[in-house]
């Protein structure tokens, strides 16, 4: 009996601690990408529980159920979904996926800064913050004339146009929060 309860209660702390890992950026929940590392933990199933890369083309390799999509997914989808395709082999399968590294939320930023190129945001990141990782402006940049190009879920573009000075001074109000895979381009 004692022993029954140390293993809930060990998977219950599981459980909570992929919550813990389940990162926003900005408002909308985290979603698996590629090179990021995930722990697939299959309760009573240690054959079953693994740590797997999300590889580039977007799938995982997992026992029993071979190749599956996961860039995209949230941890809560993709854990949803193996429990389903588990089910063909065990009865009730409990599952959970934690997020481990965090390796896919990256933006661009390209345009008159001082080393334009990819780099990786952490939760709440702002346009200024992306825009300090690649060095800062130039000495040529219009900082009243910020883009950021977003994919939102239509698969159409959204383009935000932005005044970095008005934001640097604090007269256009909230902050604007970037996203994994947006584009800023400064002019």
């Amino acid at each position: 009996m004692r022993l029954t309860t140390i293993l809930i209660l060990l998977f219950l702390s599981l459980i909570t601690s992929g919550a813990a890992y389940a990162q926003h950026y900005g408002e909308t929940e985290f979603q698996l990408g590629p090179g990021d590392v995930i722990h697939v933990f299959v309760y009573k199933e240690p054959d079953l529980t693994l740590e797997v890369p999300i590889r580039p083309d977007g799938k995982v390799s997992l026992p029993l159920i071979g190749e599956l999509p996961a860039s995209g997914k949230s941890a809560v989808e993709l854990q949803k979904e193996i429990s389903q395709k588990l089910t063909r082999f065990i009865e009730d399968p409990v599952v959970n996926v934690i997020v481990k590294e965090i390796n896919s939320a990256q933006v661009s930023v390209l345009g008159e800064v001082k080393t334009p190129g990819m780099y990786k945001i952490k939760d709440r990141a702002t346009v200024l913050d992306a825009i300090a990782l690649a060095g800062g402006f130039t000495e040529y940049a219009k900082r009243d004339k910020v883009t950021v190009i977003r994919t939102v879920t239509s698969g159409e573009p959204k383009r935000f146009k932005l005044n970095v000075n008005e934001q640097i001074k604090g007269k256009s109000g909230d902050l604007f929060y970037v996203l994994p895979y947006d584009k800023i381009v400064i002019q």
